[in-house]
C-alpha cells in the first residue's frame, strides 16, 4: 500500500471560529496588505491563537512559483529574484506551477543557522561552487512565518525576524561568501503576557497587536467546545458545512487584495489620525502609517472606495496599543487609553 505524498492535513475552518473578532481581523488586514508588518497576538493559553492563524494560512488563493526553487520565487515579480534565479530565469524558461501560500513555524529552540541558511563554506574552497542551504526565511517567502510564544523567544532572533519581514530581503554572509534572496511574508507572533514581555523596541515593529481573553459565556464556550468536537469527529463534514462561507471569503480577500491600490483616504481623516498618535504620545511616525495602511486594507475588505471615521475607528486601537508609553504607577490599561483619545478627537 502507498500512501499519497500530497496527503493535505484538514485545516479548521476560519468562518467556524467564534469570536475573537480582533484577532480574525487583524490576520485578514494583514494578509490583504503584507505592508502594516505583521501581528502579534497576546492572550491566554488555549483560546485558539494557533488554530486561527493556520486557519487564515488555508484561506489563501495557491501562489504560482517557480518549480523546485527553494524562495518560492514568482516568475513574473523581476525585482524580487535572487540573483541564482535571475540568472536561470534569463537563459532559459523555467518550469511553474501553483502551490499553497506557505506556513511556516518557528520553533523555538531553532538557531540562527536554521532561520537563516547556512553557506557551505568547504565546498565553496574545495569545488568554487556556492552551495546554500535555505533556511526557515526562504521557505517563507511569500507566505506566513509564525512565531508561537515569540515574547520566549531570543532577542537576536527576533530582531532578524523584524528585520527581514521589514526589507523583504534575507542576506547570509560568511567568510566573505554571500548569499541574498527575497524573503517576503506576514510575520504572525503568539505569546502568554504572563509569561513575558516582548521589549518596546521589538513590540513596535509589530504593525498590529491583537489582544485576545477566554470567553466567559457559558453558552458560547459550550459551543466552541461542540464545533471542535465535530471537526474532530469527522473533518470533512465540517469543512464541507462551511465550503460556501469558506469560498465566499476568499474571493472578498482576493477583491481586497486587487482593489487595495484604489483606496484613497481623506486629508482631513490623515491629519486625525496623527492628531491622535501625537496625543498619545507615539514615538515615531511607524503608528501613523500603521492605521492609514489597516484603514485602507479594511475599506478595500468592505469592498468601498474611501476610507471613513469608522474604519479607522476599527482599526486604530490595534494599531497603536503596544506603541504607548508604559507608566507602571498608571492603572488605565493602553487600550483603553487609545479609545479615550478617540472617542474625543474623532467624532
Amino acid at each position: 500500500m502507498s500512501f499519497s505524498t500530497s496527503f493535505k492535513r484538514p485545516v479548521f475552518p476560519f468562518t467556524a471560529i467564534i469570536g475573537q473578532k480582533e484577532m480574525k481581523l487583524a490576520l485578514l488586514l494583514n494578509v490583504i496588505d503584507p505592508k502594516i508588518g505583521g501581528v502579534i497576538i497576546m492572550g491566554d493559553r488555549g483560546t485558539g491563537k494557533s488554530t486561527t492563524i493556520r486557519a487564515v494560512a488555508d484561506l489563501l488563493p495557491q501562489i504560482l512559483v517557480i518549480k523546485d526553487d527553494p524562495f518560492n520565487s514568482n516568475p513574473n515579480d523581476y525585482d524580487l529574484l535572487s540573483k541564482e534565479v535571475s540568472t536561470n530565469l534569463s537563459s532559459n524558461s523555467l518550469a511553474t506551477e501553483l502551490i499553497n501560500v506557505p506556513m511556516v513555524d518557528l520553533p523555538l529552540g531553532a538557531t540562527e543557522d536554521r532561520v537563516c541558511g547556512t553557506i557551505d563554506i568547504e565546498k565553496a574552497l574545495t569545488e568554487g561552487v556556492k552551495s546554500f542551504e535555505p533556511g526557515l526565511l526562504a521557505k517563507a517567502n511569500r507566505g506566513i512565518l509564525y512565531v508561537d510564544e515569540v515574547n520566549l523567544l531570543d532577542d537576536h532572533l527576533v530582531d532578524i525576524l523584524l528585520d527581514a519581514a521589514a526589507s523583504g530581503w534575507n542576506t547570509v554572509e560568511r567568510e566573505g561568501i554571500s548569499v541574498r534572496h527575497p524573503s517576503q511574508f506576514v510575520l504572525v507572533g503568539s505569546g502568554n503576557p504572563e509569561e513575558g514581555e516582548l521589549r518596546p523596541q521589538l513590540l513596535d515593529r509589530f504593525g498590529m497587536h491583537a489582544e485576545i481573553r477566554t470567553v466567559k459565556d457559558p453558552l458560547l464556550r459550550v459551543k466552541i467546545v461542540e464545533q471542535r468536537s465535530s471537526f474532530d469527529h469527522n473533518a470533512s463534514v465540517c469543512l464541507q458545512n462551511y465550503h460556501d462561507a469558506q469560498l465566499e471569503l476568499k474571493n472578498k480577500i482576493v477583491s481586497a487584495q486587487n482593489n487595495l491600490s484604489k483606496i484613497s483616504i481623506d486629508y482631513s481623516l490623515r491629519v486625525k489620525i496623527s492628531e491622535i498618535c501625537s496625543e498619545l504620545d507615539v514615538d515615531g511616525l511607524r503608528g501613523d502609517i500603521v492605521v492609514n495602511r489597516s484603514a485602507k486594507a479594511l475599506a478595500a475588505y468592505k469592498n468601498k472606495v474611501f476610507v471613513d471615521i469608522n474604519d479607522i475607528k476599527e482599526v486604530i486601537k490595534p494599531c497603536l496599543r503596544h506603541r504607548l508609553r508604559k507608566d507602571p504607577l498608571e492603572t488605565i490599561d493602553s487600550g483603553s487609553k487609545v479609545d479615550s483619545v478617540v472617542d474625543r478627537l474623532l467624532y
